[in-house]
């Protein structure tokens, strides 16, 4: 079966790669979508990220659904022909934070598409791929293939709404509206905020978040002083959510949030200089959030249902055959937001 695989920066190659037989508790998947994630997007380009970096050839992707080809023999409840997403989160289970529910914490996660251990961890744009049923979540028939493969991103953006605690009623700011960021604002609106603004420096991503659930979006590229009426009695926002990685991002929002005011830190830009006077004065809380793991289920129940909306972010759809023009696609936020490859 054929397989995108990464040999260095901007070596993308459709390969030839081996499918095993399913273990008693595994399933046999025809993969049909696959999202092109940041960090897809990162291997393609740069060759990795930060310290992690590409030293044998990878698989990418961790972004798919599928449709059960296969079974084995201890699996009872998943009959061949059921339409699943993946969860690509594969902890050990064993270890002390997996043992304390902090499973995307894991000290042997097994992540698809992820060069930060060696041997790397071969991903998932692939026709064929070995699961194992746990990773396996059933999805309506009302989904296309390309929804159901944003159950991953929506997992992140559920796992950082979780962190930020409660926000029924809470007013909400979203910096950096790409598809975590946009995805983000669904589930902020979906927890019950009662106002969310979102920011970004591109129009695509601002039109999309509006289309999502944002009430107020705005480009601070164009209007860097569109926050500016927030600042007022020290600050208006009870929640902000940083989805952007960048640092000017995150401090311009200080003035805008108000005392005792929730941050969830999700986007990734390296090291990043604080004002601590600020922070202490105001007395914020600085959270992070890592990945996913229960959320995993509940991204995929609030698609069947219909409760969250992600077709707005879908922006193209490439066959796997033309994998480099769609990384090209998707690299390019002026004019994508999720860019899906079609693996049928």
């Amino acid at each position: 079966m054929h397989a995108l695989v990464i040999h260095a920066p901007l070596d993308l190659r459709i390969e030839d790669l081996p499918t095993p037989e399913p273990e008693a508790n595994q399933l046999l998947i025809r993969v049909r979508a696959g999202g092109i994630c940041g960090s897809d997007l990162h291997y393609f380009n740069h060759g990795g990220f930060g310290t992690v970096r590409i030293k044998e050839p990878m698989v990418l992707g961790h972004e798919v659904s599928g449709v059960v080809a296969g079974i084995g023999s201890g699996v009872t409840d998943m009959p061949v022909g059921t339409r699943i997403s993946i969860s690509p989160s594969r902890a050990c289970g064993l270890c002390q934070y997996c043992q304390q529910g902090l499973q995307n914490h894991c000290l042997d996660m097994r992540y698809y598409g992820s060069a930060m251990r060696t041997p790397h961890v071969q991903g998932a744009f692939r026709q064929e791929i070995v699961i194992d049923r746990s990773q396996a979540h059933v999805v309506s028939d009302a989904l296309s293939d390309a929804e159901a493969a944003m159950a991953e991103p929506l997992s992140v953006a559920l796992h950082a709404v979780r962190r930020a605690g409660p926000l029924l009623g809470k007013k909400v700011l979203v910096t950096g509206c790409g598809p975590i960021g946009a995805l983000i604002v669904a589930a902020a609106r979906r927890a019950g905020a009662a106002t969310i603004v979102a920011t970004d420096v591109n129009a695509l991503p601002l039109e999309s978040a509006r289309r999502v659930g944002a009430d107020l979006a705005f480009n601070v590229a164009e209007q860097p002083d569109a926050l500016a009426p927030f600042a007022v009695d020290k600050g208006t926002f009870d929640v902000l959510f940083e989805a952007s990685g960048n640092a000017a991002a995150l401090r311009g929002a200080f003035d805008v949030l108000r005392p005792r005011a929730v941050i969830v830190q999700v986007g990734l830009g390296g090291d990043i200089t604080l004002p601590i006077n600020v922070v202490v004065a105001k007395e914020f809380d600085l959270r992070g959030a890592f990945r996913f793991h229960e959320e995993f289920a509940v991204a995929v129940e609030l698609l069947n249902k219909g409760l969250i909306d992600v077709k707005p972010l879908i922006s193209r759809v490439f066959p796997y055959q033309d994998s480099v023009a769609a990384f090209q696609a998707a690299g390019d936020r002026s004019k994508s937001m999720k860019v899906v490859v079609s693996f049928e």
